[in-house]
């Protein structure tokens, strides 16, 4: 099955700031607040910064994605929006966000939003941040945090499944933490939008091509980056040692990888609560009988050095989105922005 185009927009890397001060293109308003587009974005916070931002989180920051609260999504006309909020000691912050399935047709964004970062202890407001930036720089980011522990240390060949803003994020995030990656695969329904998508990875000097998805059977890691409600892919074709990152869904009744995958794979989410309530790749599992819940491991766990990779069997991370990512990148931004020049 050939895969939609991308469920959410993403930003793209880019080398950091030289000081606190962003300048250029980029537009950074210190009154009334300071406001964070999506170019101070990508120059505040390159990708590897990004990945290391969200594995600090876990490991250091006290977040624990089980006592998160539930993502809020409320039906309106021609889509949802949703409501993201989560705290720590330091900071507190909010992501509104529009999910507007027509909009890429109309040459819209499909997700777009604001967020709103405040003091933690007197909630302060502080910065307001491109939510559609935000978003895009950290599902990669978190897709990063796992497959840097996830995925063979020597992995060289990615495939992707979609070819807009969030698969190139993708990209950047396994080439930030696996440096040695050499070529991308790139399996889409828009021959003109793939050809678009691999002369971009050999302009950033990967070797790529178009590809099927057969072509898994190659890949030391696939990225699935779409909005496909059904598996994109075969999972028997994948080698032993393959990770898996799907992020292109959060509802119960869409999926991009079988339930075979799951069953036989090492499979970690960023929380069991969540997974059991968006993950339709988990839940659809459950409900079969292929997968046990009890096998599933967290992506706390997995940073903290808490799972088991099993050798000889494949490694899936399922994300769907919690606002701690959200937050723990904003303030990444927001600490660097503020930080003296020099």
């Amino acid at each position: 099955m050939i895969p939609d185009h991308d469920a959410t927009e993403a930003a793209t890397d880019a080398a950091p700031a030289p000081s606190s001060q962003v300048t250029g293109a980029s537009q950074v308003s210190d009154h009334p607040l300071p406001q964070l587009d999506a170019d101070a974005l990508a120059l505040l916070v390159p990708m590897g910064a990004a990945v290391d931002a969200v594995d600090g989180a876990l490991v250091r920051g006290g977040i624990d994605p089980e006592a998160e609260p539930a993502r809020s999504a409320v039906g309106v006309t021609g889509g949802q929006l949703l409501l993201m909020p989560s705290s720590t000691a330091s900071y507190a912050g909010v992501k509104v966000a529009s999910v507007t399935p027509g909009n890429p047709a109309r040459g819209l964004p499909r997700v777009q939003g604001l967020y709103f970062l405040l003091d933690g202890g007197t909630h302060q407001p502080l910065a307001l941040l491109d939510g559609t930036a935000l978003t895009s720089l950290r599902t990669p980011a978190v897709s990063g945090a796992a497959i840097r522990r996830l995925a063979v240390p020597d992995a060289a060949r990615l495939l992707v499944f979609g070819t807009g803003p969030q698969a190139w994020g993708h990209v950047a995030a396994v080439r930030a933490v696996r440096p040695g990656l050499a070529h991308v695969d790139v399996v889409g329904r828009d021959r003109g939008r793939v050809a678009a998508f691999v002369e971009r990875c050999r302009a950033a000097g990967l070797a790529a091509a178009a590809a099927t998805p057969r072509d898994v059977a190659h890949a030391d890691v696939v990225c699935c980056c779409t909005t496909a409600r059904e598996p994109l892919f075969d999972s028997a074709l994948l080698a032993p040692h393959a990770t898996v990152a799907a992020v292109g869904s959060h509802e119960p009744d869409a999926r991009e990888v079988d339930e075979r995958l799951v069953g036989r794979a090492t499979v970690v989410a960023e929380s069991r609560s969540v997974a059991m309530r968006e993950c339709g790749d988990i839940v659809q599992s459950v409900a079969t009988a292929r997968f046990d819940l009890g096998r599933l491991r967290t992506l706390r766990e997995l940073a903290r050095g808490e799972v088991r990779v099993e050798a000889g069997r494949p490694r899936l991370f399922k994300s769907a989105g919690m606002a701690w990512e959200d937050l723990a990148v904003a303030v990444a931004a927001y600490e660097r922005w503020r930080a003296p020049v020099g």
